[in-house]
């Protein structure tokens, strides 16, 4: 499934039409954008949870010219699976 798909779904068990039910998406989606990027955790209780790590920079090495090289630190969104999640997949 896909955001297409997702608004598709929305749109037929409601009755929004197919502007209010992307509306509908893209506010949930920018929403928890917004949430990790202030460094917020976000969860949705039974489904799932949504944190952020922070990665420290680090020496890396170039493959081709073995030449050390640094990383930069990062940071990336993680998804956990809660349990109802779980539990409906694994039927």
């Amino acid at each position: 499934m896909n955001k297409l798909d997702l608004i598709q779904v929305l749109k037929k068990r409601t009755d929004l039409t197919r502007e209010g039910a992307a509306e509908v998406v893209e506010i949930f989606f920018d929403s928890l954008i917004d949430a990790l990027a202030n460094g917020d955790r976000v969860e949705i209780r039974g489904l799932c949870s949504f944190h952020v790590k922070d990665y420290k920079s680090y020496i890396g090495r170039n493959p081709k010219t073995g030449e050390r090289v640094l990383i930069p630190g990062k940071k990336l969104p993680f998804f956990k699976a809660g349990k109802e999640l779980k539990e409906g997949v694994d039927y």
